[in-house]
């Protein structure tokens, strides 16, 4: 039987001391599209921040890509991450940097080291995304759908198993919220797992996946309304 991808049993999780979720049990196998779903405060953010080591699993079990998160130490979460894409609703692009050398600076963080594989590399992502053209742009000069594009193909670098989105089309107007959960299809249909709070309902009509809901301090599997 293949393990999951990511594992919470009897989870809890806090945020500043304050407990946010309790009772968690959640499990994300190979190839599954999944939604986090609630209000603003439900524990949507907290809880992928466990996933990728910015806050620690309080109590319970929990493993994701193989790694033990009770377990988890500083030196442990580089490596992680490289296992992981994640992507924010605010891009978190170096602003200083081109689009060239944002995604070049993730790759050499990672240890990547030759010039060539690298160049290589960041050509693949963002050809991924469509941005290629884009790519000696600075974050300013580019709309935020394309610095959302950049950001996913930021995400690609490293072959991740798994892409943690965290409200991912929250800062982008419709159109572009659907192009974007559009490339996240294609690149789940490509194999790879995503996991992505979102609290856009009409997304997860459209692109359907698996629907978990923070409410109440507890994280129950939901299933969509279809559109009338």
């Amino acid at each position: 039987m293949q393990n999951p991808v990511v594992s919470l049993q009897n989870a809890i999780i806090q945020n500043e001391n304050k407990v946010v979720l309790t009772n968690l049990n959640f499990k994300v196998t190979a190839g599954d599209f999944v939604f986090l779903i609630g209000k603003t405060g439900a524990g949507k953010s907290s809880l992928l921040k466990v996933l990728y080591g910015d806050l620690p699993l309080s109590k319970g079990q929990g493993t994701i890509v193989g790694y033990d998160l009770v377990k988890l130490n500083d030196k442990d979460i580089p490596l992680l991450r490289r296992k992981l894409g994640v992507v924010f609703q605010d891009f978190k692009l170096l602003p200083d940097r081109t689009v060239y050398d944002n995604l070049a600076f993730v790759l050499k963080a990672t240890g990547w080291s030759e010039k060539q594989k690298i160049q290589t590399r960041v050509n693949e992502v963002l050809e991924m995304v469509k941005v290629g053209a884009d790519l000696h742009k600075f974050p300013f000069e580019l709309s935020g759908g394309e610095q959302q594009r950049v950001a996913i193909a930021r995400a690609l670098l490293n072959h991740p198993e798994l892409i943690i989105a965290d409200e991912p089309t929250g800062n982008l107007d419709p159109e572009t919220s659907q192009e974007i959960m559009s490339l996240f299809k294609e690149l789940h249909k490509g194999g790879i797992s995503i996991i992505m709070a979102t609290h856009d309902y009409n997304m997860i009509v459209k692109f359907p996946g698996k629907i978990f809901q923070c409410s109440d301090g507890k994280l129950q599997e939901v299933v969509a309304k279809k559109e009338a």
